[in-house]
């Protein structure tokens, strides 16, 4: 389908977590008439609800969005099957408009279907087996520490607390002796269709506020009782991640709940941070503050516009 693009836009909102992107990509959509493909990993998981901030009932119903609920959390979603079906409806919704928003954080994801990933070669599974048992040994420190060594760029970017990622990363060095992240932008795609980047930012205290409200609101709406629901699937890998990981640590007895609510709010300042690193790298982002809806539309309305 994407042949026939060559004059159709897709806009990129990007940024560190609760920084309003959902509802920017919610206010272009509807002022151009199109729809949304939300790249953020977490959301893609039905069952995951007030943990990964999806949006409302409501945004959901003033903009149509895809991959929002879209799989199960016992469905295996790869960065790469990402790119396949999100190139795949891309295109179909360029046949009807001539652009089309993606929004999220997932930096791996939105450079999936912007650039593209190169074929990976395979890895030792043994490798593989040596590190989970470590992992059960060690803790998962000793995972991350190392990976932050052997390839510092692709442990910037990943989910730190999800250590099916860490263990990913770490194989692949240990086994190919090159840093899974050269891989993933070493070979950039032509893709048939213009790019415009918006990059959302604001003061960091205001950004951790925004996050330690965010947390707390979760836990007023029933994460405690959302985590204790999924308690039976805690092994699958959607489930390893920041605001399920520290509760499940808690159910376990490991901390009290006090202790578990503000390692989710640290955890996601630091994920906010490396967020926001991976992103300012990409130097054909436009950054501008969450409330400069007027002036990002205008940018928007100059690039369309542009030869």
């Amino acid at each position: 389908m994407l042949q026939n693009a060559l004059n159709k836009s897709l806009i990129v909102i990007v940024g560190p977590t609760a920084n309003g992107k959902t509802a920017l990509a919610i206010t272009i959509a509807n002022y151009l008439n199109t729809e949304i493909i939300s790249a953020d990993s977490r959301q893609f998981f039905k069952e995951m609800e007030i943990g990964t901030a999806k949006p409302s009932k409501e945004e959901l119903a003033s903009a149509p969005h895809h991959f929002v609920n879209s799989h199960s959390i016992k469905d295996f979603f790869s960065t790469g099957d990402f790119e396949t079906v999100a190139l795949e409806v891309i295109g179909d919704l360029f046949l009807k408009r001539d652009q089309v928003v993606m929004v999220g954080g997932s930096g791996l994801y939105i450079n999936a279907v912007l650039n593209g990933l190169d074929e990976l070669p395979e890895t030792d599974l043994s490798i593989r087996e040596t590190l989970n048992e470590r992992l059960q040994t060690e803790g998962i420190g000793s995972i991350q520490a190392e990976l932050a060594i052997l390839d510092p760029e692709y442990f910037a970017s990943v989910d730190q607390s999800n250590p099916q990622r860490l263990i990913r990363g770490l194989e692949f060095h240990l086994s190919i002796g090159k840093k899974l992240s050269s891989f993933q932008s070493n070979t950039k795609k032509q893709r048939p269709f213009k790019v415009i980047k918006i990059g959302l930012n604001k003061d960091r205290a205001a950004l951790y506020k925004q996050i330690n409200d965010r947390v707390n609101l979760m836990m007023e709406n029933g994460l405690l009782a959302e985590v204790k629901s999924l308690n039976p699937f805690r092994e699958y890998n959607a489930l390893k991640t920041v605001g399920y990981a520290e509760l499940f640590d808690y159910l376990d007895g490991n901390s009290t709940l006090d202790a578990a609510v503000d390692k989710i709010k640290q955890n996601t300042r630091r994920f906010a941070k490396r967020q926001l690193t991976w992103f300012r790298r990409d130097e054909e982002i436009r950054w501008f503050e969450p409330s400069q809806t007027a002036e990002i539309i205008q940018y928007i309305e100059s690039e369309i516009g542009a030869k």
